[in-house]
């Protein structure tokens, strides 16, 4: 039995990549801002009955840096080429947020990989903004012209971004453009292509990416269904780990 998290090397790029268990293949990708590691508690609950392979995405964990701003099609090929690597043909897919979206990105684009999708709070969707974001956004846009006006005008301006920013954003660093691209990536028109048979997993105070994202996931993919976790946020796999397996393993190996 595999159970080993090694260093390798795909087209030119370093990753790591848990390797673990046998039998048909689990792929866990993990969200923006995590590392292999952060998958622990869904490959605890599925390497004794399949082989479960957890890569570093590309820059994140101990993996190499992107040359530029990456897309989420960038990451979903580099993906498929590590899974070639690894003798990896078909397989049953997990993501949490960025993964998850870039799980759903293979699911369109490379049907022959992809058996059965699990998605945990996945961006993707192009949605009307709220209220909220309609206000953050407006004073993003007062910060910026307020900031031509010389060293006063960026003091205030980098004030303001601090407030309104997401955490992601901040914490960006050089990845900023590239969660950039990402952010504003709207896969709406591929869902539909998406044949896998696809479970939706979201909380209901999921503050990242709200429930009406899942609800119209769940219409566009042709076979998909929803199980919302009351009362649980952005990380329902953490929030509920128990409800999380159980669920999981009802949907991909049924009893």
């Amino acid at each position: 039995m595999r159970d080993a998290v090694a260093t390798v090397v795909v087209a030119g790029r370093r990753t790591r990549l848990l390797d673990a268990g046998a039998g048909d293949a689990v792929v866990l990708l993990h969200g923006w801002g995590g590392r292999l590691e952060s998958m622990a508690p869904v490959a605890e609950c599925l390497r004794r009955r399949a082989r479960v392979l957890a890569p570093d995405l590309i820059g994140f964990g101990e993996a190499d840096a992107p040359e530029g701003a990456w897309g989420t099609p960038d990451h979903a090929e580099f993906v498929a080429d590590l899974l070639a690597g690894a003798g990896v043909g078909r397989a049953h897919f997990v993501g949490h947020s960025f993964g998850a979206k870039t799980s759903l990105y293979l699911a369109a684009t490379h049907p022959a990989l992809v058996d059965k999708l699990v998605v945990v709070g996945s961006p993707g969707l192009r949605m009307p903004p709220s209220a909220r974001a309609r206000v953050r956004r407006a004073m993003g846009r007062g910060a910026r012209v307020i900031g031509r006006l010389g060293p006063p005008g960026r003091r205030v301006r980098d004030a303001v971004y601090a407030r309104v920013a997401s955490e992601d954003y901040r914490a960006a660093g050089s990845l900023r453009p590239m969660l950039v691209r990402v952010v504003n990536e709207d896969f709406r028109h591929l869902l539909p292509a998406i044949k896998s048979p696809t479970l939706l997993v979201w909380g209901t105070e999921d503050d990242a990416v709200p429930l009406a994202h899942a609800r119209e996931m769940e219409r566009l993919i042709p076979d998909a269904g929803l199980v919302v976790f009351e009362g649980a946020g952005h990380f329902t796999y953490l929030d509920d780990p128990a409800r999380f397996c159980r669920v999981l393993t009802h949907f991909l190996y049924g009893g």
